[in-house]
């Protein structure tokens, strides 16, 4: 006998989070909870199968990913910047303005 698992999409917007409590058959993927939870009709924005990465507790799943009851399945928006490029930028702009050091004086 097949029975039914409770399922959470999170989707993070910059000002809220979407939360949706989906009921679905046992067997069921990332994709049945997606498709299930209304997300993807209430923003277009949301790619999984091309610009936005999925999870399931923050570890990433692909969509044929088999879901368990009360697992809770996360959309993750597309970075806006790469991080280690921003944390070079700014290491590389800190060096900049460091050099000449100052006083003599002021190093004892």
């Amino acid at each position: 006998m097949s029975g039914s698992i409770n399922v959470e999409v999170v989707y993070a917007l910059p000002q809220r989070q979407e939360l949706v409590s989906v009921r679905l058959a046992e067997g069921a993927t990332v994709r049945d909870a997606l498709e299930a939870s209304g997300l993807l009709q209430k923003y277009p924005d949301i790619q999984p199968d091309r610009a936005n990465k999925l999870g399931v507790y923050a570890k990433l799943v692909k969509l044929d990913t088999e879901v368990r009851d009360r697992d809770r399945v996360e959309i993750y928006r597309p970075l806006i910047a790469d991080p280690k490029a921003v944390r070079k930028k700014r290491a590389d702009e800190g060096k900049v303005m460091k050099k000449g050091g100052g006083p003599a004086e002021a190093a004892e």
